[in-house]
């Protein structure tokens, strides 16, 4: 029986995702761009590369075919970083069941799209592209949620959000299982601000945590005066800036921010081990990660050097652009970019905005 559903991208989070719908009895196919990584699923029934020590059912296969993936689906879920979404998607467009509009499509990827015309949302960029059929009709789904966790069944919370109702129903209900609850929202351009942006505040919030860490050591002097009560004023004045983000570039709804999209997703994010931004900000202290770039753009050219991929480095950049645009006064998010731009030290950074909220 030809697989259902596809999953485009087999980083750790679309197999996890691939593995919750495969787990119910349903055929799923993953897109591999990796032949080694393709083997290992078909072979081993493993994802070592991503997603080590999780057993894959027999049901999950990949190919690294492209077009083979795509084609004939009732449901497709992008699973691709937002660095390379675009051009992913660009070679399945023209595929008979996406062509048709036969194919139901959702994104799980977690960032904005760079384009001529500056940084957007990743679903308006890919409705420029795909066939009309698909305008107003694309699913994003975002929430608290790590790889490592929803892969073994913990329990986990998202949101499908689309200007669609029948498509987000339709996407819950293929996603929805014991350990995952999935709730269906209005509210696209929110949560996908929401979904990337919190990967900015993120990478700040590592680079907090790695200081408080380090305590009185001397090369940051007053970080002894870090604690978990300055962790959560970042994480709630990043909040705020997020908010101001969304509500700026369209969210209709304020309650996201409040609901596991928002803050929900932005806890996880900042305090899990799992996290991949706040490693990177953890290591920009640690490991002095950024040493051999010489800015933010090398960063992002040579990102692939990190062996991980930290979203929010991408992203903040695009949240600065987006700040200038709407005039928005968000210091941790403009202050992280400044970090990553190596305009500015961390612990600089973290003075001056800690020092602003006193006035």
């Amino acid at each position: 029986m030809a697989a259902q559903t596809a999953v485009i991208g087999a980083g750790a989070w679309g197999t996890a995702v691939a593995k919750v719908i495969a787990d119910k009895g349903k055929e799923v196919v993953i897109w591999s761009l990796e032949e080694d990584n393709r083997d290992d699923i078909n072979l081993r029934h493993e994802n070592s590369r991503y997603l080590p020590g999780v057993k894959l059912p027999e049901n999950l296969t990949a190919t690294s075919d492209i077009i083979e993936a795509a084609s004939g689906r009732e449901y497709i879920i992008l699973a691709v970083p937002s660095l390379y979404l675009l051009q992913t998607v660009k070679q399945i467009l023209m595929t008979p069941s996406i062509r048709e509009g036969e194919t139901a499509i959702a994104v799980i990827t977690k960032g904005f799209i760079s384009t001529d015309k500056g940084p957007r949302l990743i679903l308006e960029t890919l409705e420029d592209y795909l066939p009309g059929f698909y305008r107003q009709s694309l699913v994003y789904i975002a929430g608290p949620s790590h790889a490592e966790e929803v892969s073994r069944g913990k329990i986990t919370g998202l949101i499908a959000a689309s200007e669609n109702a029948k498509n987000s129903i339709r996407f819950r209900d293929l996603l929805k299982s014991k350990g995952l609850f999935v709730f269906s929202s209005f509210d696209v351009k929110g949560v996908q601000v929401a979904a990337a942006a919190k990967n900015v505040i993120a990478i700040a919030f590592g680079i907090l945590d790695a200081i408080k860490t380090l305590g009185e050591d001397s090369t940051f002097g007053s970080a002894n005066l870090f604690g978990d009560g300055t962790e959560s004023l970042l994480l709630a004045a990043g909040l705020n800036e997020i908010q101001s983000l969304g509500m700026a570039m369209g969210a209709t709804h304020p309650e996201t921010f409040t609901s596991i999209s928002g803050i929900g997703d932005l806890d996880v994010t900042c305090r899990s081990v799992f996290g991949r931004n706040r490693r990177f900000g953890k290591e920009i202290i640690e490991k002095k990660i950024l040493e051999p770039f010489r800015n933010i753009d090398d960063l992002i050219a040579r990102i692939t050097e990190l062996g991980y991929l930290p979203e929010g480095v991408a992203a903040a950049k695009h949240v600065k652009v987006f700040a200038e645009k709407h005039r928005l006064k968000i210091p941790i998010s403009v202050g992280l970019y400044q970090i990553l731009n190596r305009e500015t030290e961390p612990i600089d950074f973290l003075g001056n905005f800690l020092n602003g909220l006193g006035h």
